[in-house]
């Protein structure tokens, strides 16, 4: 039976491996969003120096472990086997949680996800022992250290409205002061700005980043501490003088350095105080064992009081992390998801919204509107005047130049690293619970709003991905709490056999979850995404837009034949995936209708002509979407409802017309990959011909109907069916019709 405990542990290290891949895959967002967002250094780069600021991080992280050990629980009120059991479930559903938090693309708390996991199977565990005994749950206090959950809970929701609220206002000041055109303000304007900023920067980093290092003198982080405002005034006139030579004599640009030092500073203390959500628990485990091990007691009776005592990290085994942490960085495509979001929530510019407006976020516009326009209407003239002067944003004299802007700019970037370190650094030196993802979320959030990012064309649907990214992190809390507790209740129930079960069930889903990610970005890579128009003129555009059409065709002719062969086979499954695909065509589509304002206003007078192709260009490639998404939507509907399946003679019509789109739409397909537009004429010959099948298997079905005993539901999707691709087809050739006739027209 010892053997299990060994088990155990090869189980835990295992999952440690994988819990580091998905904790980073999740906390990249923190240090990652504001560099790439702004664009400030090339890629390359950011990754390089988050790389070397996890280094020193995990090298910095020997003292962070003893939460696991007995931060949450009182490790001298549970047995080794008890032990064993808790750490186990805390890392099998944290790696799930976290796990399914990326593949949705949401960052969440690894803090809040270990904490709560860590209640919940002590939790467990201890009314299992008072139900065994006459204690009652009044005894839960001697058991469990409510008082720190409690601190953790009160610090979670202070940091979410602390972080927004000090991010709203210092960025609004500081964008009051330099403007959007801060690269025309005097010299001594951008030094100050920078000696601020990497002052409280370089003090988050002695304070959070190095306080466990063993290469940082003691002294020099008691002098810190006891004397901040000097340390941070004496760094102040330093970066100050160094940023006004720098600026001077090389032309440097002082807003990119503060970015690197801020995204360094971030990823070390990510490494360095969040490994812990890692490793710390098979550490905890580790350490326990080595401990019963040397005992010689039997594990139902040996109590961990050795547990609580300090026990110093190998410095091996946080290098290996560290190096699974920049490996990770480096490779995770989950990670760049979630980074996304956070940089798709905070850009700068209005665009396809991710999220969907509800009934909160339109609750919270209005309020806020009704807000802002209270305190406008007691401001004088001169004072609104001087706010709309100095928020004035720089015109983009080009289509190229718009879409290849930053989500925000050099001063925001800079403004969301500098006051999430200074709260982090805050909150660590008055030893209070926060969560580095919730402060550098929020802190981007409440800069954005400030940079009035959220204008009236987007604030519903940026304020309804906050909600559901906050409602998210409350969820871990919950679902932690939770899944952890019933982890513990089936590993103490069912012993060996359930943590086989378990283990080999969190693996299975790791598996599935990254092969189905997999493949997901491989078709994703192969169909093609539709792009956006940048050319301002007619050639240009028919030139540049030949890979959409040859992408929308492929893709419908794809969703086209799943349908039908999903009707033949009434396979329900198989039209619910035509039904998403079209359904992400259509969404693609509308994001380029909905592109249509930027691509016109920022047309060049010569070139306005090429609006009006781009529009009915987009309009009939909507026609054709539409066309297709109504027949897999009629289907799918057709067999959810428990519909008869359609008669042998009627799948053998359509299988006949959906052969024929096919060869219609790989002719396209081709032509538009090769740009042999003279070619087009030959396909549209084919019009007549492909009507009038269509029409002939519409007059067999009206005899069939008249003549033979027919279902109502199987009729009227049959008609549906024929008639909306009648409508497919002409759509289609409207389509072809126009570039034809427009690429003739200019080459003459």
């Amino acid at each position: 039976m010892d053997n299990i405990y060994l088990i155990m542990l090869i189980a835990l290290a295992i999952l440690a491996i994988a819990d580091l891949v998905v904790g980073v895959s999740n906390d990249a967002v923190n240090f990652l969003n504001s560099a790439i967002g702004s664009k400030a250094v090339s890629f390359k780069t950011i990754m390089i120096v988050a790389s070397i600021g996890i280094a020193f991080g995990a090298l910095s992280s020997s003292g962070m472990m003893e939460v696991a050990r007995k931060g949450i629980f009182v490790p001298e009120k549970f047995y080794f086997d008890e032990i064993m059991i808790i750490f186990m479930a805390v890392m099998i559903t944290d790696i799930l949680l976290l796990d399914f938090f990326n593949t949705l693309g949401l960052p969440t708390s690894t803090t809040v996800s270990i904490v709560f996991e860590l209640l919940g199977a002590a939790f467990c565990m201890t009314f299992i022992k008072l139900s065994g005994n006459s204690d009652t749950l009044l005894h839960l206090g001697e058991y469990i250290n409510s008082d720190k959950a409690i601190e953790i809970i009160v610090g979670i929701l202070l940091s979410v409205a602390i972080a927004f609220t000090v991010g709203a206002l210092v960025q609004f000041v500081t964008r009051l002061l330099l403007t959007f055109n801060f690269a025309k303000r005097p010299t001594w304007n951008a030094a100050a700005f920078s000696g601020i900023a990497t002052a409280a920067i370089s003090y988050f980093i002695i304070i959070k980043g190095l306080k466990s290092a063993d290469f940082v003198q003691g002294e020099f982080l008691d002098w810190a501490n006891a004397n901040v405002m000097s340390f941070i005034g004496l760094s102040f006139i330093a970066w100050f003088i160094i940023s006004y030579i720098l600026i001077k004599a090389f032309k440097l640009n002082v807003y990119i350095m503060v970015i690197v030092v801020g995204t360094f500073a971030l990823a070390m203390a990510f490494a360095g105080n969040d490994l812990v959500n890692f490793i710390g628990v098979p550490m905890a485990a580790y350490n326990s064992y080595e401990i019963w091990l040397a005992s010689g007691e039997p594990a139902t009776t040996f109590t961990m009081e050795s547990l609580a005592e300090k026990v110093p990290t190998q410095p091996f085994l946080l290098l290996a992390a560290g190096l699974v942490m920049i490996l990770t960085l480096w490779f995770s495509k989950k990670a760049r998801r979630v980074v996304k979001t956070s940089v798709d929530l905070s850009r700068q510019d209005e665009g396809q919204e991710r999220f969907k407006a509800n009934a909160g976020s339109r609750a919270l516009v209005r309020s806020a509107m009704k807000v802002n326009a209270g305190l406008m209407s007691v401001l004088p003239d001169s004072a609104k005047k001087m706010i709309e002067k100095r928020f004035a944003k720089p015109k983009v004299t080009s289509r190229v130049a718009t879409i290849d802007m930053p989500a925000f700019d050099l001063v925001r970037a800079s403004v969301n690293l500098m006051i999430a370190s200074v709260l982090i650094s805050v909150a660590t030196s008055l030893k209070l619970p926060l969560s580095t993802t919730y402060v550098t979320f929020m802190v981007a959030m409440g800069s954005s709003l400030a940079d009035r990012a959220w204008g009236s064309e987007s604030a519903v649907y940026r304020v309804a991905g906050v909600l559901n990214v906050i409602g998210g992190w409350f969820m871990t809390a919950l679902s932690a709490f939770t899944a952890a507790a019933i982890m513990a209740f089936i590993l103490y129930k069912g012993g060996s056999i359930a943590l086989f079960l378990l283990f080999a069930a969190a693996v299975a889903i790791l598996v599935r979850n990254y092969m189905n990610h997999k493949k997901r970005s491989e078709a994703e890579a192969e169909e093609g995404r539709l792009m956006r128009a940048v050319s301002n003129s007619i050639q240009g555009i028919i030139n540049e837009s030949t890979t959409n059409v040859a992408s929308a065709f492929k893709r419908g002719s794809k969703v086209y034949a799943g349908t039908i062969e999903g009707l033949a086979k009434v396979d329900l499954g198989k039209l619910k995936k035509s039904k998403k695909g079209i359904a992400k065509l259509n969404t693609e589509v509308e994001e380029l209708r909905n592109s249509l304002y930027y691509f016109i206003k920022n047309l060049d007078e010569t070139h306005v002509q090429a609006s009006r192709f781009y529009i009915d260009v987009l309009g009939y490639l909507q026609d054709v979407t539409q066309s297709i998404d109504f027949v897999t939507t009629s289907s799918y509907n057709h067999l959810n409802n428990n519909h008869k399946g359609l008669k042998f003679t009627q799948l053998k019509d359509l299988k006949e017309i959906e052969e024929k789109l096919e060869k219609l739409f790989s002719k396209i397909e081709d032509t538009f990959n090769a740009k042999n537009f003279d070619d087009l004429l030959s396909i549209l010959e084919e019009k007549q011909n492909l009507l009038d099948s269509v029409s002939q298997k519409i007059e067999k079905q009206v005899e069939r109907t008249r003549s033979a005993d027919s279902s109502p539901k199987n009729t009227m999707l049959y008609f549906s069916i024929l008639q909306e691709t009648e409508d497919l087809i002409k759509a289609t050739m409207n389509l072809l019709e126009h570039y034809y006739i427009e690429h003739k027209k200019h080459m003459q």
